[in-house]
């Protein structure tokens, strides 16, 4: 259910709550050229790295249904190649959360702030 009612206010009346930006304004930083380098720099990282992990998670899913054989290898132990690819999973994974989450501290975030402190800066 939605309202046009303003949040509560948290502390003291002196408080200093930065205006929010119009609908316009918005827009107008919406098709900036600083907001679509943002936009590529976040897409030239997340669409390569989403399209490779989607690769390799078909290539293991193929390969467990038509390569069989291949993937009962066994390694060492009681350890085979479906095993080790399963696990090389979760590691990449993990690997990809972790590159986005510095990726994103180093270039995006500065860029975003940036664009949020001047947007409350004009509001």
């Amino acid at each position: 259910m939605a309202t046009e009612a303003p949040p509560p206010r948290s502390g003291t009346e002196t408080d200093h709550v930065p205006a929010s930006p119009t609908t316009e304004q918005f827009v107008e930083v919406q098709e900036g050229a600083e907001f679509g380098e943002l936009r590529r720099t976040y897409r030239s990282f997340a669409f390569p790295l989403t399209l490779a992990f989607i690769a390799w998670y078909l290539l293991y899913v193929l390969l467990s249904n038509y390569a069989g054989d291949f993937m009962g290898t066994k390694l060492f132990g009681n350890v085979n190649v479906a095993l080790v690819l399963g696990l090389g999973q979760f590691a990449t994974t993990f690997l990809i959360a972790w590159l986005y989450s510095r990726h994103a501290a180093n270039r995006l975030d500065p860029k975003a702030e940036a664009i949020k402190h001047r947007m409350e800066a004009d509001a």
